[in-house]
């Protein structure tokens, strides 16, 4: 097998969290909200352009042992630009945030997390 890309992450939660969760990864990231295949579940395919990017899927982690509960997700990570404008942005929603700037790199990082309590990195690299 040969790895390619990464194709999409899913995120599963109770239906006015997952509602929560569309609407900070389109007003906050910019995900647009598209097609999404009949599947049984409720949920939403949220895209970056044209690719189904993170898949949101009603429902709760099986209480029956075949996965836990409790997820090990540290952060998902995003390639941005302009720094200024998403801190406003940030600021005008009131999300709180970490900035940092990456060792040897030209390259500044900020820290948030979105209404579920995961991680959020948004990446910005600066003119050289």
């Amino acid at each position: 097998m040969t790895t390619l890309a990464l194709h999409h992450f899913n995120l599963r939660a109770a239906q006015p969290l997952l509602d929560q969760l569309r609407d900070f990864y389109t007003e906050v990231v910019g995900l647009h909200v598209g097609w999404r295949p009949p599947f049984a579940s409720t949920g939403y395919w949220l895209y970056l352009g044209t690719t189904p990017l993170l898949h949101l899927v009603e429902g709760l982690a099986p209480a029956d042992g075949t996965r836990p509960a409790a997820s090990t997700l540290d952060h998902i990570a995003f390639l941005c630009s302009d720094l200024p404008a998403v801190q406003a942005r940030l600021t005008r929603l009131g999300i709180a945030f970490g900035q940092t700037t990456v060792p040897t790199l030209p390259l500044v990082q900020l820290f948030l997390h979105d209404p579920a309590g995961n991680g959020v990195e948004f990446n910005f690299e600066l003119a050289a």
